[in-house]
């Protein structure tokens, strides 16, 4: 049996830009992707913490070091600039790994910035 679990999250990001006139998804800083786990066109689910939005999008990849969180077309209309989001992937896997898998985490800084714990 497989079960859908959380692969990777960005918690309480910022959103820096919302876009209504670009094609869907939402474009993050390449950097948070990386401390995550995250790819370009993986399917993520977003929460707005702000207003209880939820929906689900795909990622594009960002400026390197920007703190880029925007959100594009249709899910433009959904978040503020200035919202804290919640980003979450997930992934299938069999039941008993799924058992001892660990999901990466991150909370990202001040301008959404990798914060390296010392």
């Amino acid at each position: 049996m497989q079960i859908e679990i959380l692969k990777s999250k960005i918690h309480c990001a910022v959103v820096t830009e919302a876009n209504i006139n670009y094609m869907g998804s939402i474009t993050i800083d390449e950097d948070l992707m990386d401390a995550c786990g995250m790819i370009a066109g993986e399917k993520v689910q977003i929460v707005d913490n702000n207003n209880g939005e939820r929906f689900e999008t795909y990622i594009i990849k960002g400026r390197r070091g920007s703190g880029d969180i925007c959100l594009n077309g249709a899910a433009a209309r959904k978040v503020l600039v200035g919202d804290t989001v919640i980003i979450m992937s997930f992934a299938l896997m069999d039941f008993e790994e799924a058992k001892t898998f660990k999901p990466r985490v991150i909370f990202p800084g001040k301008g959404n910035r990798v914060e390296v714990k010392k």
